[in-house]
């Protein structure tokens, strides 16, 4: 028997490529994250350009998250089919060219159908990822390396996003928020051609469930429209819609129990850390985007921050969390176990809304703000590439980039979630305040009070699920 050994040389050129895969798709993945708030900050000035209304206005955002959340699980199964790089390349291309359109617009319809090619783009593109992610790292302690690589890029894209809009708006214009892309997509896409392997998929001709397509993209598009919608749907047709979307998520699971070739394998959640993992989220971002939003206007409505100092205030949640997670997350997590890892920084992040909670009127940024952001930082931080670790772990190979689309499914769902209630409650209790007579700052500053409180509440729930659920046998063993 002739046994072979990698070189030195080898082994280490081995390495360098799947770690420049990890470049590539981490920065394919940033892209898209930031696209989904980067125009927070920069709405009042696209508002002033093209003339939207206030109802209107709230379409910049939806237009986007509505195809993104709704076709993530449909652009992971099919992934899996034609081959992930095919998908993610194909979903670059088609998110850089609507980035063009975005930034090119002069009229409000342009610009609508333009943010939604985008999110179609953004779904192609992140449903694949995390799938992509873990055949690259196949062994553990990698793995949990490119995994919290993976998650500091998420996090930072989120809070960066802010940032950056507010920077490129005061400095050129709101229509490099989306022209900014273009460099970075083309240079990603040729990127990927060149340096990511090339992956066949279990082939097209094993058939997609079209119907079940149809049906869960239907259910999903309408959830994240209801969600985004509810504050100025009414309660009524809030409800409507609400029902109408649970009929379509019955029929799906209906017709995947029946279907020869599911869209979405029931078994996956016969898989306690896959379904347990993906219900924490909800719950865990829905209490981020309350932190990064409410924040955001706190700073500007009641501090009274302008567009370039409310992004630069954010800056040091992104930071200490790309610090954290590169420097720490893995190494932490292969020593105490994602379990223990998720809830110390799930602890943190319910301390960090509860202190936001306060959130004064005449309050001050180094006093009241910076401190809780931290802590938020810290525990998303140490929580989320565990989190990740954990859902992935429960998913085979072969519905690899099925379950990334779930996961990104669930991430977006959530935030979307947590961004409609939170809003929608901070916005009834000042109505009510202000209807009572008290001055409008006060009023303000005592709905985002409520906002926090609740966001802290639902990180409890999150805690709590999390501990009952997500234990695991390693932990145990502990």
């Amino acid at each position: 028997m002739t046994i072979t050994t990698e070189s030195p040389a080898a082994a280490r050129g081995r390495t360098y490529s799947r770690w420049t895969s990890l470049v590539v798709l981490c920065t394919g993945a940033l892209m898209t994250i930031l696209d989904g708030n980067i125009v927070t900050v920069a709405m009042p000035a696209v508002q002033r350009d093209l003339g939207f209304t206030g109802p209107g206005l709230a379409w910049i955002v939806n237009a986007y998250l509505i195809p993104f959340g709704g076709l993530l699980l449909l652009a992971g199964r099919v992934g899996d089919l034609v081959g992930r790089k095919r998908m993610f390349t194909a979903g670059l291309a088609l998110f850089t060219a609507a980035s063009v359109l975005c930034g090119v617009a002069t009229g409000r319809e342009v610009l609508v159908a333009a943010r939604a090619v985008q999110g179609v783009g953004g779904a192609m593109t992140m449903a694949v990822v995390l799938g992509m992610v873990v055949a690259l790292f196949p062994e553990p302690r990698e793995r949990a390396r490119a995994i919290a690589v993976f998650s500091a890029v998420g996090a930072a894209g989120g809070a960066l996003g802010t940032f950056l809009g507010g920077a490129l708006t005061e400095a050129l214009s709101w229509h490099w928020i989306f022209l900014i892309n273009l460099p970075i997509g083309v240079a990603a896409w040729a990127a990927a051609v060149r340096v990511l392997a090339p992956d066949e998929g279990t082939g097209p001709g094993r058939g997609v469930d079209y119907s079940g397509a149809a049906l869960v993209t239907g259910a999903l598009m309408l959830t994240v429209y209801t969600i985004t919608g509810a504050g100025r749907l009414g309660a009524v047709t809030t409800v409507l819609l609400a029902l109408a979307a649970l009929a379509l998520f019955v029929a799906f699971a209906v017709r995947q129990a029946r279907a020869a070739r599911p869209l979405l394998r029931l078994r996956l959640f016969r898989s306690r850390l896959l379904t347990g993992a993906n219900a924490v989220q909800v719950l865990m971002v829905a209490t981020m985007y309350g932190f990064q939003f409410i924040g955001a206007l706190y700073l500007q409505r009641v501090l009274g921050y302008g567009e370039l100092a409310t992004g630069m205030a954010f800056v040091p949640a992104p930071v200490l969390i790309g610090v954290l997670m590169l420097g720490l997350s893995a190494r932490t997590i292969g020593r105490f176990g994602a379990y223990r890892v998720l809830l110390a920084g799930l602890v943190l992040i319910v301390v960090g809304m509860a202190l936001l909670s306060r959130a004064p009127v005449g309050g001050a940024y180094l006093a009241d703000v910076l401190p809780p952001m931290l802590l938020l930082a810290v525990g998303f931080a140490a929580a989320m590439p565990a989190l990740t670790g954990l859902a992935m772990s429960g998913a085979r190979e072969e519905d690899a980039g099925l379950a990334s689309g779930l996961f990104n499914t669930t991430q977006v769902v959530g935030g979307s979630l947590g961004l409609a209630a939170l809003s929608a409650l901070a916005a009834a209790r000042t109505e009510g305040m202000l209807g009572e007579g008290a001055a409008a700052v006060p009023a303000t500053a005592e709905g985002y009070q409520l906002a926090f409180r609740v966001a802290a509440s639902i990180a409890v729930a999150a805690l709590v699920l999390a501990a009952a659920v997500l234990r695991d046998r390693s932990a145990r063993r502990r």
